[in-house]
Protein backbone atom coordinates (compact mmCIF):
# COMPACT_ATOMS: atom_id res chain seq x y z
CA UNK A 1 0.00 0.00 0.00
CA UNK A 2 1.35 3.61 -0.53
CA UNK A 3 0.34 6.64 0.38
CA UNK A 4 -2.21 7.31 -2.14
CA UNK A 5 -4.15 4.02 -1.32
CA UNK A 6 -7.22 4.99 -0.09
CA UNK A 7 -7.93 3.31 3.31
CA UNK A 8 -10.70 0.62 3.60
CA UNK A 9 -13.20 2.64 5.94
CA UNK A 10 -14.02 -0.06 9.02
CA UNK A 11 -17.59 -1.36 8.74
CA UNK A 12 -20.42 -0.26 10.70
CA UNK A 13 -21.27 -2.29 13.28
CA UNK A 14 -24.70 -3.94 12.33
CA UNK A 15 -27.81 -3.26 14.76
CA UNK A 16 -27.77 -6.52 16.32
CA UNK A 17 -23.29 -5.77 17.09
CA UNK A 18 -24.46 -2.41 18.51
CA UNK A 19 -26.67 -3.86 20.82
CA UNK A 20 -24.70 -6.13 21.98
CA UNK A 21 -22.07 -3.71 22.34
CA UNK A 22 -24.46 -1.65 24.51
CA UNK A 23 -25.74 -4.31 26.47
CA UNK A 24 -22.79 -5.27 28.00
CA UNK A 25 -21.81 -1.63 28.65
CA UNK A 26 -24.87 -1.76 30.98
CA UNK A 27 -24.47 -4.90 32.51
CA UNK A 28 -20.31 -3.76 33.68
CA UNK A 29 -22.48 -0.46 35.20
CA UNK A 30 -24.33 -2.48 36.70
CA UNK A 31 -21.73 -5.10 38.34
CA UNK A 32 -19.78 -1.74 39.18
CA UNK A 33 -23.23 -0.68 40.96
CA UNK A 34 -23.90 -3.57 43.09
CA UNK A 35 -20.14 -3.80 44.09
CA UNK A 36 -21.03 0.09 45.27
CA UNK A 37 -23.88 -0.88 47.24
CA UNK A 38 -22.79 -3.91 48.83
CA UNK A 39 -19.34 -2.64 49.70
CA UNK A 40 -17.27 -4.84 47.95
CA UNK A 41 -14.55 -2.11 47.00
CA UNK A 42 -14.40 -1.40 50.60
CA UNK A 43 -13.81 -4.98 51.53
CA UNK A 44 -11.11 -5.00 49.29
CA UNK A 45 -9.16 -2.35 51.00
CA UNK A 46 -10.26 -2.77 54.57
CA UNK A 47 -7.87 -5.70 55.25
CA UNK A 48 -5.20 -3.14 54.48
CA UNK A 49 -6.35 -0.74 57.42
CA UNK A 50 -6.63 -4.30 59.23
CA UNK A 51 -2.64 -4.55 58.95
CA UNK A 52 -2.16 -0.42 60.01
CA UNK A 53 -3.97 -1.48 63.13
CA UNK A 54 -2.25 -4.50 63.76
CA UNK A 55 1.14 -2.78 63.03
CA UNK A 56 0.25 0.21 65.90
CA UNK A 57 -0.49 -3.06 68.22
CA UNK A 58 2.62 -4.50 67.30
CA UNK A 59 4.90 -1.05 68.19
CA UNK A 60 2.52 -0.69 71.07
CA UNK A 61 3.81 -4.19 72.75
CA UNK A 62 7.27 -3.46 71.42
CA UNK A 63 7.73 -0.30 73.59
CA UNK A 64 5.72 -1.90 76.17
CA UNK A 65 8.39 -4.85 76.45
CA UNK A 66 11.25 -2.31 75.72
CA UNK A 67 12.65 -3.87 72.94
CA UNK A 68 12.51 -0.69 71.53
CA UNK A 69 13.16 3.05 72.80
CA UNK A 70 10.30 5.22 73.07
CA UNK A 71 12.05 7.87 70.68
CA UNK A 72 12.30 4.94 68.04
CA UNK A 73 7.85 4.14 68.97
CA UNK A 74 7.40 8.00 68.43
CA UNK A 75 8.89 7.93 64.54
CA UNK A 76 7.82 4.64 63.32
CA UNK A 77 4.40 5.19 64.89
CA UNK A 78 4.66 8.92 62.92
CA UNK A 79 5.57 7.14 60.04
CA UNK A 80 2.40 4.71 60.05
CA UNK A 81 0.02 7.74 60.70
CA UNK A 82 1.64 9.17 57.77
CA UNK A 83 0.38 6.06 55.92
CA UNK A 84 -3.50 5.66 57.38
CA UNK A 85 -6.48 5.77 54.60
CA UNK A 86 -8.59 8.25 56.69
CA UNK A 87 -11.40 7.51 55.23
CA UNK A 88 -11.04 3.74 55.88
CA UNK A 89 -9.99 5.01 58.92
CA UNK A 90 -13.22 6.39 59.98
CA UNK A 91 -15.27 3.56 58.20
CA UNK A 92 -13.40 1.46 60.72
CA UNK A 93 -14.33 3.37 63.68
CA UNK A 94 -17.83 4.47 62.70
CA UNK A 95 -17.49 7.41 62.57
CA UNK A 96 -21.04 9.05 61.55
CA UNK A 97 -22.31 7.28 64.17
CA UNK A 98 -20.05 8.08 66.90
CA UNK A 99 -20.55 12.01 65.70
CA UNK A 100 -24.46 11.60 66.24
CA UNK A 101 -24.21 11.12 69.99
CA UNK A 102 -22.11 13.71 70.97
CA UNK A 103 -22.59 16.30 73.46
CA UNK A 104 -19.68 18.30 73.86
CA UNK A 105 -18.32 19.75 76.67
CA UNK A 106 -17.99 23.24 77.30
CA UNK A 107 -15.15 22.77 79.24
CA UNK A 108 -12.24 20.70 77.72
CA UNK A 109 -12.77 17.56 75.56
CA UNK A 110 -15.39 14.85 75.24
CA UNK A 111 -14.04 11.35 75.29
CA UNK A 112 -15.75 8.92 72.63
CA UNK A 113 -15.49 5.02 73.59
CA UNK A 114 -15.92 3.03 70.46
CA UNK A 115 -14.30 -0.87 69.36
CA UNK A 116 -12.61 -1.68 65.72
CA UNK A 117 -15.40 -3.13 63.62
CA UNK A 118 -14.34 -7.09 63.22
CA UNK A 119 -12.26 -7.33 59.87
CA UNK A 120 -9.64 -9.11 58.69
CA UNK A 121 -6.01 -8.09 60.63
CA UNK A 122 -6.99 -6.72 63.57
CA UNK A 123 -6.08 -8.08 67.00
CA UNK A 124 -8.73 -9.35 69.15
CA UNK A 125 -6.71 -7.81 72.29
CA UNK A 126 -4.99 -4.73 71.93
CA UNK A 127 -1.88 -3.20 73.84
CA UNK A 128 -2.89 0.24 74.04
CA UNK A 129 -5.59 2.53 74.85
CA UNK A 130 -7.73 4.59 72.26
CA UNK A 131 -10.61 7.15 72.33
CA UNK A 132 -11.75 9.62 70.36
CA UNK A 133 -11.38 13.47 71.49
CA UNK A 134 -14.70 15.95 70.34
CA UNK A 135 -14.33 19.08 70.84
CA UNK A 136 -16.62 22.42 70.20
CA UNK A 137 -14.73 25.60 68.74
CA UNK A 138 -12.85 27.61 71.39
CA UNK A 139 -12.32 24.24 74.07
CA UNK A 140 -9.04 22.67 74.62
CA UNK A 141 -7.35 19.17 75.13
CA UNK A 142 -5.49 21.16 77.96
CA UNK A 143 -1.78 21.66 78.20
CA UNK A 144 -0.48 18.43 79.90
CA UNK A 145 2.08 16.01 80.31
CA UNK A 146 2.41 11.98 80.62
CA UNK A 147 4.40 9.99 83.15
CA UNK A 148 5.00 6.73 81.47
CA UNK A 149 3.02 6.98 78.67
CA UNK A 150 3.83 7.15 75.16
CA UNK A 151 0.79 8.52 73.08
CA UNK A 152 -0.12 10.00 69.76
CA UNK A 153 -2.53 11.83 67.99
CA UNK A 154 -4.55 11.94 64.39
CA UNK A 155 -6.88 14.54 64.03
CA UNK A 156 -10.04 13.15 62.07
CA UNK A 157 -12.07 16.25 61.32
CA UNK A 158 -11.54 20.07 61.72
CA UNK A 159 -9.08 22.33 62.61
CA UNK A 160 -7.16 23.00 65.62
CA UNK A 161 -4.11 24.86 67.05
CA UNK A 162 -1.83 22.21 68.19
CA UNK A 163 1.62 23.07 70.66
CA UNK A 164 3.79 21.04 72.00
CA UNK A 165 6.96 21.74 74.83
CA UNK A 166 9.76 19.25 75.65
CA UNK A 167 9.25 18.76 79.33
CA UNK A 168 13.37 19.74 80.54
CA UNK A 169 13.26 19.24 84.41
CA UNK A 170 11.05 18.83 86.82
CA UNK A 171 10.47 20.93 89.93
CA UNK A 172 8.43 20.93 92.87
CA UNK A 173 6.28 23.38 92.03
CA UNK A 174 7.45 24.38 88.19
CA UNK A 175 8.14 22.24 85.30
CA UNK A 176 10.72 23.86 83.01
CA UNK A 177 9.45 23.59 79.43
CA UNK A 178 10.44 24.28 75.77
CA UNK A 179 8.08 25.21 72.90
CA UNK A 180 9.08 22.84 69.84
CA UNK A 181 5.43 22.91 67.72
CA UNK A 182 3.36 25.75 67.51
CA UNK A 183 1.03 24.94 63.90
CA UNK A 184 -2.41 24.45 62.88
CA UNK A 185 -3.46 20.93 62.55
CA UNK A 186 -6.29 19.73 59.79
CA UNK A 187 -7.56 16.34 59.13
CA UNK A 188 -5.04 13.50 58.40
CA UNK A 189 -2.16 15.49 60.68
CA UNK A 190 -0.24 14.07 63.55
CA UNK A 191 1.93 13.82 66.11
CA UNK A 192 3.02 12.17 69.08
CA UNK A 193 4.32 12.53 72.94
CA UNK A 194 7.15 10.08 74.89
CA UNK A 195 8.53 10.41 78.37
CA UNK A 196 11.59 11.96 75.94
CA UNK A 197 10.19 14.06 73.46
CA UNK A 198 7.09 16.74 73.15
CA UNK A 199 5.93 15.40 76.27
CA UNK A 200 4.06 18.28 77.11
CA UNK A 201 1.09 18.91 74.58
CA UNK A 202 -2.28 20.61 73.96
CA UNK A 203 -4.32 21.35 71.18
CA UNK A 204 -7.43 23.89 70.84
CA UNK A 205 -10.25 23.75 67.89
CA UNK A 206 -10.55 26.71 65.70
CA UNK A 207 -13.09 25.28 63.73
CA UNK A 208 -16.90 24.42 65.36
CA UNK A 209 -16.11 21.07 65.82
CA UNK A 210 -13.03 19.23 66.03
CA UNK A 211 -11.91 14.96 66.04
CA UNK A 212 -9.06 13.87 67.44
CA UNK A 213 -8.40 9.85 67.36
CA UNK A 214 -6.07 9.17 70.24
CA UNK A 215 -3.61 6.31 71.21
CA UNK A 216 -1.65 5.49 74.37
CA UNK A 217 0.70 2.57 75.74
CA UNK A 218 0.72 2.81 79.64
CA UNK A 219 3.37 1.93 82.10
CA UNK A 220 6.47 1.84 78.89
CA UNK A 221 9.60 2.20 81.87
CA UNK A 222 8.04 -0.33 84.28
CA UNK A 223 11.78 -2.63 83.96
CA UNK A 224 13.69 -0.03 84.52
CA UNK A 225 13.04 2.83 86.55
CA UNK A 226 16.47 4.17 85.54
CA UNK A 227 15.55 4.67 81.87
CA UNK A 228 13.16 7.51 81.99
CA UNK A 229 13.50 10.97 84.48
CA UNK A 230 9.58 10.83 84.62
CA UNK A 231 9.38 7.38 86.35
CA UNK A 232 6.55 7.92 88.60
CA UNK A 233 2.91 6.79 88.99
CA UNK A 234 1.69 6.57 85.27
CA UNK A 235 -1.07 9.26 84.26
CA UNK A 236 -1.65 13.33 83.06
CA UNK A 237 0.91 16.18 84.78
CA UNK A 238 -1.08 19.55 84.34
CA UNK A 239 0.79 22.82 84.05
CA UNK A 240 0.42 26.24 82.67
CA UNK A 241 2.44 26.75 79.59
CA UNK A 242 2.16 30.66 79.56
CA UNK A 243 4.68 30.85 83.00
CA UNK A 244 7.75 33.15 83.14
CA UNK A 245 9.95 33.11 80.22
CA UNK A 246 13.43 32.46 80.23
CA UNK A 247 16.89 32.56 78.67
CA UNK A 248 17.26 29.73 75.42
CA UNK A 249 13.28 30.19 74.58
CA UNK A 250 12.32 28.14 78.15
CA UNK A 251 9.49 28.81 80.46
CA UNK A 252 9.35 28.24 83.73
CA UNK A 253 5.58 26.70 83.80
CA UNK A 254 3.63 26.46 87.25
CA UNK A 255 2.29 23.13 88.25
CA UNK A 256 -1.67 23.86 88.13
CA UNK A 257 -4.89 20.51 88.35
CA UNK A 258 -7.03 19.68 86.57
CA UNK A 259 -9.61 22.01 87.57
CA UNK A 260 -7.38 24.74 87.39
CA UNK A 261 -6.44 23.51 83.72
CA UNK A 262 -9.65 23.81 82.26
CA UNK A 263 -10.90 26.87 84.14
CA UNK A 264 -7.87 28.83 82.18
CA UNK A 265 -7.99 26.74 78.86
CA UNK A 266 -11.07 25.85 78.35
Amino acid sequence: MNENTPLTPAPEPTRREFSQKALQSLLTFAFLDTLYVHDAFAEEIKPITGKWVKSLNDLAKEVKDEKIKQLEWQKKTEELLKKVDLKELLQLVEFDKLKKKVKYRDKGELSLRFKFKQIEGIPTKLVFGKQIFALKKGCSVVPHGHNNMATAFLILEGKLHGRHFDRVKDEKNHILIKPTIDDTFKAGQYSSVSDYKDNIHWFTAKSDKAFIFNFHVLGVDVNDKKKSKYQKRTGRVYLNPKGEKLKNGLILAPRINYKQAHKIFG
